[in-house]
């Protein structure tokens, strides 16, 4: 790890992102691209310096409360989360200042902020946000080496359900040949019945490849899926966007699951439902 000065840590819409880079090793990620600029290893994770005191300056000056969300670009509960514990004090400040947060992990570390999110979401609105993207766990542990197995994460939102915190399911991305069939949707949608997820964000049954991290993902398909690569850039070749062949037949079974269980799947309706900050009779007395 290094650290880096930063002047600001919330963008413009209220994005906060405390790390640059990533340790849990997807080998699909996109945040690898070279368009994002890193100018470091993507595992030498870049630390904001002095983060803390941006962010409570940032939202000491906010004139009224709103959600704060966290970006896709780097997990908030990577490895080193454990020992700076900056995702823990960020989630401190938003409770002071009475802001909500929507926060989005592929991590079950994120239990150990439980009770912050429980206080956050009592005053005024967490939602948990979580990552499954294939149901079978060896072939999860292929694609998402570093971090917690899909059933780990459903037992994760599983708690949060218990605690009355509301969670997002994110069904992305999905890897065509590799995890792109009506098996992996249909253990993964179980999951998200059992937990009593608000919503589910699909973007379409796809991945997205392009410089730098087309490079990663081909090596590890040579790694752990030998002759894939070749299949990849045969039916692909430089596309951005590389769609399921099955994308029809999945999006139809996607759509009538959440139709039929009363389940967000539009992701205007669930992009809403994030940003949109809510107050309980409690807080509104203090304004």
């Amino acid at each position: 790890m290094h650290y880096a000065s930063y002047k600001t840590i919330l963008s413009p819409t209220n994005n906060m992102n405390l790390f640059r880079g990533c340790t849990h090793g997807c080998i699909y990620c996109d945040s690898r691209s070279q368009c994002y600029q890193l100018n470091h290893t993507f595992e030498d994770i870049e630390v904001k310096e002095n983060a803390l005191e941006i962010l409570e300056s940032q939202l000491a000056r906010k004139r009224k409360p709103c959600m704060i969300t966290t970006g896709a670009m780097t997990d908030p509960y990577i490895q080193l989360e454990e020992r700076l514990q900056i995702t823990r004090q960020s989630l401190e400040l938003i409770e002071k200042y009475g802001f909500g947060v929507s926060i989005q992990t592929k991590s079950s570390r994120i239990l150990r902020d439980l009770d912050l999110l429980k206080r956050i979401n009592q005053q005024t609105k967490t939602v948990v946000q979580m990552t499954l993207t294939t149901y079978d766990e060896a072939l999860c542990k292929k694609l998402e080496p570093y971090v917690s197995t899909t059933y780990e994460r459903f037992e994760t939102l599983k708690v949060f359900q218990e605690n009355g915190i509301p969670t997002v399911v994110w069904l992305s991305p999905i890897l065509p040949f590799i995890n792109d069939t009506e098996e992996n949707l249909a253990g993964i949608l179980d999951y998200c019945l059992k937990a009593g997820v608000k919503g589910i964000m699909c973007f379409g049954f796809s991945m997205t490849l392009r410089e730098g991290n087309r490079e990663y993902f081909y090596q590890k398909l040579d790694q752990h899926f030998p002759g894939m690569k070749q299949k990849y850039q045969q039916a692909f070749g430089n596309q951005y966007i590389c769609n399921s062949p099955n994308h029809t037949r999945l999006m139809k079974q996607f759509i009538e699951f959440c139709q039929k269980h009363q389940i967000m799947w539009r992701t205007e309706e669930v992009f809403a439902y994030l940003k949109k900050f809510e107050q309980t009779e409690q807080q509104l007395s203090l304004f």
